[in-house]
């Protein structure tokens, strides 16, 4: 499966790590003394990836001490990065790996009204987590809606409620904005002194990184929509679970939807309406979807299970496939390596005896960058390749 779709009787051909062909089948594209692998008639699609995460940094089993999502003592932390509480050697990004999830976007919750900073990371290959890292930062966590009001509620300060992280909010992207022009308006006989804090924004404002913005509620999702366009701000839409009641208006907008996860009991308010036909519907639409587990609200390993329930509730197949796939690298800013099947492009791919959609077949073999992953090892330093 590649952007463009599916290709049967196909090749492809891989070379230090990296897609070199892929298409029909054509002999006199082998390289000689090439290593052939001959998986029959057995599907071969790119590896999964969950653009919403919080694998390695909310640790599977550990309580407190394997818990860093959220930094909940200030409710603007856009300085705190993810890289430096991802632990690779976590169950997450090993059943992630044994589910044929490759990549992840992982990063902050949503206890904060800024949370910080997102990274993309391979789910397999070392120990280490730089040898891990695609992309970082790709995105600054935000949030709306319950999450927020009710960590500071219960902290007696503000925002305590929607009208005040919508404040808060307005407030440190005003600041950053003056920030940026006192910073280039500032001239060499004058001191400037730097602010960690206000520096990470930077790039939000001048729209050089993503916010990813979570929000619930369709009045949450147009509130999130109508900052992100006062400030001029790329921006995603993160969980969008009353998307679908709102679908012409984010399609108009060019909006991109990480939908989910949709599989939980109705622990809170804000998701009431939550159902897995709000995939089928945002796409029908014309928005670009992903799905999430945002594990481990749900475990990663189920991401394909949460395509699959979408395309029960109407999705089109191939859109779900996109969803898990090249739509989601495309909304973590990750898609000229990972997502499909393309010259350039990492070789990270699954081998499958059907369609994962298809709850009786099995993934049978993972791929990361040409090497064949032995989903048993524990992750060790190093990485090596196959091809």
């Amino acid at each position: 499966m590649g952007d463009d779709g599916e290709i049967t009787d196909g090749l492809m051909v891989l070379e230090g790590g990296k897609i070199d062909y892929v298409g029909p089948y054509e002999l006199e594209k082998l390289p000689e003394n090439a290593e052939v692998l001959d998986f029959g008639d057995k599907t071969l699609m790119p590896g999964l990836i969950d653009s919403h995460t919080h694998v390695g940094m909310h640790e599977e089993g550990e309580g407190w001490e394997g818990q860093d999502t959220n930094e909940m003592t200030d409710p603007v932390t856009p300085q705190v990065k993810a890289i430096d509480g991802i632990n690779p050697a976590g169950l997450g990004l090993q059943d992630a790996i044994n589910a044929g999830v490759t990549a992840v976007n992982t990063g902050p919750g949503s206890g904060n009204v800024i949370g910080g900073q997102f990274a993309a990371v391979k789910t397999a290959g070392s120990i280490v987590l730089d040898e891990l890292l695609i992309k970082e930062p790709t995105a600054m966590k935000m949030a709306t809606g319950e999450n927020p009001k009710r960590v500071y509620k219960e902290k007696d300060r503000i925002p305590s409620t929607r009208i005040g992280t919508g404040a808060t909010l307005r407030e440190a992207l005003f600041d950053a904005e003056d920030y940026i022009e006192r910073k280039e308006g500032n001239g060499e006989e004058n001191s400037f002194k730097k602010d960690y804090k206000l520096e990470a924004l930077v790039p939000v404002v001048k729209g050089d990184l993503r916010a990813k913005i979570h929000a619930h509620r369709s009045d949450d999702i147009v509130t999130a929509i109508r900052i992100a366009e006062e400030f001029d701000l790329d921006y995603s839409i993160d969980h969008c679970t009353e998307g679908h009641k709102i679908a012409d208006f984010l399609a108009e907008r060019g909006v991109d939807a990480v939908v989910g996860p949709s599989m939980t009991p109705r622990s809170k308010r804000e998701l009431i309406e939550r159902t897995f036909k709000t995939p089928g519907i945002l796409a029908e639409a014309g928005v670009r979807v992903a799905i999430t587990t945002d594990s481990p609200v749900i475990p990663i390993q189920y991401l394909p299970l949460l395509a699959a329930f979408a395309v029960r509730e109407g999705m089109d197949r191939m859109e779900a496939l996109k969803a898990i796939t090249i739509n989601s690298a495309h909304i973590a800013g990750i898609d000229e390596r990972v997502g499909s099947l393309e010259s350039g492009k990492d070789g990270d791919f699954i081998v499958a005896d059907g369609s994962i959609l298809d709850l009786e077949n099995n993934l049978e073999r993972v791929f990361v960058e040409g090497r064949e992953i032995d989903r048993s090892e524990l992750p060790k330093s190093g990485k090596s390749r196959t091809f």
